[in-house]
């Protein structure tokens, strides 16, 4: 038993209120607007304030709804922890044994004395004013007791009734991140993903909102599970009127298994608050990532990747030819991609024999490299450890490190099989070779691929499933490789944008956001991975004229000002671009790199603009001195010209100049001239720009323009 008591934590406009009465798990009495200061008195009050009456039919008690909801009190949505101890123990009551609070934080221990199981629960509120909660079940059964067999832990997070409508996203290869929306209706809307990947169609945050939350406008309150293998995320709404968000990891049957004295850890469970709207929210995302010790503190070098300008076709005198000109068009890291190691001259054979290939190679990498880094360019490397081809010296030697259930082998996809990082001799052999080919190069970049989902992932002998030991073991081997060469940066690829979230995120310095570099998939594609990540971590370039992906032809300008919205980079045979495109391309990555602390520390804002087919979206300097906005015409609209654009961020109090910015201030459509503002730019207060706009210049489908506002006067001036 303990007394009373109440915290309130407080962080950057959002507030967290737990009420740690009496002997159960805490309740979250409020998450979401900073409240102000409170005294213990006026926190109790409110605690009191939000209690329903007892409906009828239902227990005879008012029902608790802790992080981790329990069956046992009443609570009969989804439970927070599932499993059993030889069929009993099925429904924990856990007793709070002890609170420890810090700097916004709380850590719970508590016990189920019945089930002789432990938990510890963490709560805190991060100083961008992110909630993130993850628990620790320990069983404390005498050695010779059945093991607890644990189905799954979910973490929640209650929305009050007013969050009407969700956004969650999903997608697949090449078109990742789609929104979908739709009613917050009475029951669960589950999103489970079982692919041991975060997946190319993965919910990346479950929104729940006011009906017609925007951007800029509505409250909205987002979940996010941080975590790189199975997974589940889940809304839920109650006809007793409870709502809430709720996630964590998708445990197959059997993966963990609690003996005496052993231990499961859950993910971070991430929540975001937006008073008004998404934007709001994803600040919270990327204020927290910004904040991290390992975030990327230089400037983001300009990435030439050689995938679609040579794919497997690897020749010193051609790849040489393509670093000389991306240098002169202002490369600054250039990446070899798939084809370098043995045996590798299409995708049907090779991976898993990390070694460079003698017949295309004889003297190593050594040559290229040593080229590339004449020119004052990083050199990073291309690699896919987590898989296998069985056509390989490793697969042959090694059939038992394949992942498979039983006596079978999994469905290939893309001739690949995945390797099982949990034999200690095969996580042994791939950091042996990954460390060396890092030492030998004295790599500063990998592009850590990763092609396939998990299917029948079973460990060798037994079959049992490996999904869960697999993750963990991938996440060591990243730590492992970055401990021993602390200047190394890695990319997370898997099918492009197939493992996007901040478990990854905590061992590597950018995602590769798609595989689909046609720049009007790209609009979408990055449009919404910017809910989750800031623009410094989603790699972004500029492809061939003609998409290989999708067929589509756009102009350098709408494929370049689409790229220079994230970390740009290109990807594209530069030798056999005229001389005006590769001069064109100089100008925008001139641009880049004069906009990178703007782009990748300001505050990235969209606007909700009432026409689908023009988008307004840009970054806004931390001071609001500054904002670089592009105007992007997806479609053709309805009216023709279009109407004006207002322009988020900006200080109301401050007056801005706003004008056009080179090399994206040419506007090209079915019109014989521009807005009467265009020529000479416009001075207006932040006021008047953000809340009435400047009229958009009329454009062809899949074009864009670039504005940039600059202040003029200081607030108040």
């Amino acid at each position: 038993m303990r007394g009373g008591t109440f915290l309130h934590f407080r962080a950057a406009g959002a507030g967290l209120v737990l009420d740690c009465t009496g002997d159960g798990l805490p309740r979250i009495v409020h998450w979401g607007e900073d409240l102000g200061e409170l005294p213990e008195h006026t926190l109790a009050a409110l605690a009191r304030a939000a209690v329903p009456q007892v409906a009828s039919n239902n227990v005879d008690l008012v029902v608790p709804l802790a992080p981790l909801p329990e069956h046992a009190s009443g609570w009969l949505g989804t439970p927070g922890l599932t499993g059993h101890r030889a069929g009993a123990d099925f429904s924990t009551a856990f007793a709070v044994t002890a609170l420890e609070t810090g700097d916004r934080s709380l850590t719970v221990t508590a016990e189920d004395v019945r089930a002789e199981l432990e938990l510890r629960l963490d709560i805190e509120l991060t100083g961008s004013g992110l909630v993130r909660q993850r628990a620790t079940v320990t069983s404390q059964a005498e050695a010779d007791a059945p093991p607890f067999a644990l189905s799954g832990v979910l973490l929640a997070l209650p929305v009050p009734e007013r969050a009407v409508e969700l956004l969650d996203m999903t997608g697949r290869h090449l078109r990742e991140r789609s929104p979908q929306r739709h009613e917050f209706t009475i029951g669960t809307h589950l999103r489970e993903n079982r692919k041991g990947r975060t997946g190319t169609d993965a919910v990346t945050v479950h929104m729940a909102g006011e009906r017609g939350f925007g951007f800029g406008a509505g409250e909205v309150w987002g979940l996010h599970v941080a975590w790189s293998g199975n997974q589940r995320s889940l809304a839920e709404r109650t006809h007793t009127g409870v709502s809430l968000l709720g996630g964590g990891e998708l445990l197959l049957a059997g993966e963990v298994a609690l003996g005496s004295g052993a231990s499961y850890t859950t993910p971070w469970v991430y929540g975001a608050y937006g008073r008004h709207g998404v934007d709001e929210l994803a600040g919270r995302f990327h204020g927290y990532l910004r904040g991290r010790a390992r975030h990327p503190r230089t400037a983001r070098p300009v990435t030439l990747n050689v995938w679609e300008a040579v794919y497997f076709d690897h020749d010193l005198a051609r790849l040489t030819a393509l670093a000389d000109v991306g240098a002169e068009v202002g490369a600054e890291r250039f990446v070899l991609d798939d084809g370098w190691f043995r045996g590798r001259r299409d995708d049907h054979a090779g991976l898993g024999d990390w070694y460079v290939d003698e017949t295309v190679w004889p003297d190593g990498l050594h040559p290229l490299v040593a080229h590339v880094r004449g020119l004052g360019l990083e050199f990073g490397l291309w690699v896919e450890p987590e898989m296998v081809n069985p056509n390989s010296d490793l697969a042959r030697e090694h059939p038992e490190w394949i992942m498979a259930t039983g006596d079978r082998m999994p469905p290939e996809s893309r001739h690949q099989q995945v390797l099982d990082l949990g034999h200690p001799e095969c996580y042994a052999y791939l950091l042996e070779r990954l460390d060396a080919l890092i030492g030998e190069y004295a790599l500063t970049y990998l592009k850590w691929d990763h092609n396939r989902d998990l299917v029948d992932a079973g460990h060798s002998p037994t079959g049992q499933a490996g999904v869960h030991t697999q993750t963990r073991a991938v996440y060591r081997l990243l730590d492992e490789l970055r401990a021993r060469h602390p200047a190394l940066e890695i990319e997370s690829c898997s099918s492009g944008g197939g493992r996007v979230d901040l478990g990854i995120l905590q061992r590597t310095d950018r995602v590769w956001t798609s595989d689909c570099i046609d720049a009007l998939e790209r609009q979408r594609i990055q449009r919404w991975t910017g809910v989750l990540l800031p623009p410094e971590l989603m790699g972004a370039h500029v492809g061939a004229p003609e998409a290989h992906t999708t067929g589509r032809t756009h102009t350098l300008g709408f494929r370049a000002g689409t790229a220079l919205f994230g970390h740009f980079g290109i990807e594209w045979d530069l030798t056999r671009a005229s001389a005006a495109d590769r001069a064109a391309l100089g100008e925008w990555i001139a641009l880049y790199k004069r906009l990178r602390p703007l782009l990748h520390g300001g505050t990235v804002v969209r606007g909700d603009h009432p026409d689908p087919a023009l988008w307004v979206h840009g970054v806004v300097d931390g001071d609001r001195s500054r904002a670089v906005y592009a105007l992007v015409q997806m479609e053709t609209g309805v009216t023709s010209p279009p109407g004006t654009v207002r322009l988020p961020g900006l200080d109301p109090a401050a007056e801005y100049r706003v004008a056009p910015l080179a090399p994206g201030d040419r506007p090209v459509g079915p019109a014989t001239d521009v807005p009467l503002w265009w020529s000479e730019g416009v001075r207006l207060p932040g006021r008047a720009l953000s809340g009435v706009g400047v009229r958009a210049p009329v454009q062809f489908p899949e074009r864009l323009v670039l504005l940039e506002a600059v202040r003029v006067t200081p607030a108040g001036g």
